[in-house]
C-alpha cells in the first residue's frame, strides 16, 4: 500500500531542508511549498508563493494527494506586515484575537485543517534533531553561566506565556535583551553588545504547540554570539532543536563558547 506523501510548508533557515532530507530518508514523499524571498533556494519545492497564499498550499497539496503537512521555519517577523493575504488567509485573519506567533500560527493551521490539510508536528520525523541534556561540545556552562541559564529559562518562560519571544540575554543575573520582533539573532546582537560574556537562553514557550515556531539554535547562533562576545549558550532540553549539531559544536570549540542543554 502506498504511503502518502508528506506535505512541507518551508519558511525560512535549515529546518525545512533538514525535515525534507529526513522525511526522504524515511521513504516519505515531501512535497514542499516554499515562500517567495524566505526559504532556502535549494529546497525542492512544487510551488512558490508569496506570504498569505494559503489557499494555493491547499491546491497544491491536494492535488498531490498530501493530507497532512508540517510547519517548519520562520518568517522574518517585519514581512509580516506586508503579507497581501488570499480569501483562505483573510477566514485566518477574520478569526484572530491577537497577532502574537502562536495566535498566527494557531489561526492559520485552523484555516488549513478547515480545508481538509492536517498540520502535524515535524518533532517526530526529526528526533535526533530534538536537544539532549548536558554539553554540546567539549565546554561546559561554568557555575556562574548556569545560575544564568536557569534565571534566563525563568524569564523566557514568563515571557513565553504573553506569547512574546523564546530567546533571553542575561548576565549576572540583569536581563540584557528578549527577543520581540526582530528574531533570535538580532537579540542577541542587541543584548550581546551590551556586555561582553552573557549567557543566551532559548527556551519553547509553556504554551507552545509543537506543530509549529519550535525554538531552534545552529551554526549561525553561534556566529552571532561570536560577534558580540557572549560566553555561553543554553538551551531547553527536550524542547529545542539544534540544527547542524556537528558543525555548531565545532564552532562552538574553536571559539571557547560553552552550549549546554539545560
Amino acid at each position: 500500500m502506498r504511503v502518502p506523501p508528506i506535505g512541507l510548508i518551508a519558511g525560512s533557515g535549515r529546518l525545512p531542508l533538514l525535515f525534507a532530507e529526513a522525511a526522504a530518508r524515511a521513504g516519505r514523499e515531501v512535497i514542499a511549498v516554499a515562500h517567495e524571498g524566505e526559504t532556502d533556494p535549494a529546497l525542492k519545492a512544487a510551488a512558490w508563493i508569496k506570504l498569505g497564499q494559503l489557499g494555493r498550499i491547499v491546491e497544491v497539496m491536494r492535488a498531490a494527494g498530501a493530507g497532512e503537512a508540517v510547519l517548519c521555519g520562520g518568517v522574518r517577523k517585519p514581512r509580516l506586515f506586508d503579507v497581501r493575504p488570499d480569501w483562505l488567509a483573510l477566514k485566518a485573519l477574520a478569526k484572530m484575537r491577537s497577532f502574537g506567533d502562536d495566535a498566527a500560527l494557531r489561526a492559520i493551521a485552523g484555516a488549513l485543517e478547515e480545508e481538509g490539510l492536517r498540520i502535524v508536528s515535524p518533532l517526530p520525523f526529526v528526533p535526533d534533531l530534538v536537544a539532549a541534556p548536558g554539553p554540546i561540545g567539549r565546554r561546559k556552562l561554568s557555575d556562574e553561566q548556569r545560575a544564568d541559564a536557569a534565571a534566563g529559562l525563568a524569564v523566557a518562560r514568563a515571557l513565553g506565556t504573553a506569547d512574546v519571544g523564546q530567546t533571553v540575554v542575561i548576565k549576572r543575573g540583569v536581563v540584557l535583551a528578549v527577543e520581540a520582533v526582530e528574531g533570535t539573532d538580532a537579540c542577541i546582537t542587541r543584548g550581546g553588545g551590551l556586555a561582553k560574556g552573557a549567557v543566551v537562553v532559548k527556551a519553547r514557550k509553556p504554551q507552545q504547540d509543537d506543530r509549529f515556531d519550535v525554538p531552534a539554535v545552529g551554526p549561525r547562533t553561534i556566529e552571532a554570539m561570536l560577534a558580540v562576545g557572549c560566553a555561553a549558550l543554553a538551551i531547553e532540553a527536550g524542547a529545542a532543536l539544534v540544527l547542524d549539531k556537528l558543525e555548531m559544536a565545532d564552532k562552538a570549540d574553536r571559539t571557547g563558547i560553552a552550549v549546554e542543554g539545560v
